[in-house]
């Protein structure tokens, strides 16, 4: 669920995602966080050009970007080593995605699972357009 309000119909994007994403990762701030792994849950929502009436029936690729492309970059950040901060982790992942050439704008959701026994998750969601 996300909680930033809906993008701009201008220019048409098409949203894709990859939602619910787990991983372990190396993260914190405080000393009983260092060696040690957490759960975190990672959500991505980006938006490619919408080619609508020019692409209708076209199945390629190139209209879209690769799902499994963006899980292994997710993976390869988070193991990256120790983060001290969503946020951190949450600008990277967004700077890597955004290095896709077709992606405009990127929201990206890291929460740490497991850290408040009241509370589902705490984290941070952000978004992140290419400079034009």
């Amino acid at each position: 669920m996300s909680l930033l309000p809906s993008w701009p119909e201008q220019p048409p994007l098409r949203r894709l995602f990859v939602r619910d994403m787990v991983l372990d990762a190396q993260i914190g701030v405080h000393p009983h966080e260092h060696g040690v792994t957490q759960r975190i849950r990672v959500n991505i929502s980006f938006g490619v050009p919408d080619e609508h009436g020019l692409s209708v029936g076209r199945d390629d690729l190139s209209r879209t970007v690769s799902y499994e492309r963006l899980v292994q970059l997710v993976r390869g950040i988070v193991a990256g080593g120790h983060v001290r901060l969503v946020e951190t982790l949450a600008e990277r992942i967004a700077a890597g995605v955004l290095a896709e050439k077709r992606v405009r704008v990127v929201r990206v959701m890291v929460e740490k699972l497991d850290v408040f026994p009241e509370t589902v998750s705490v984290g941070v969601e952000i978004e992140r357009r290419q400079e034009t």
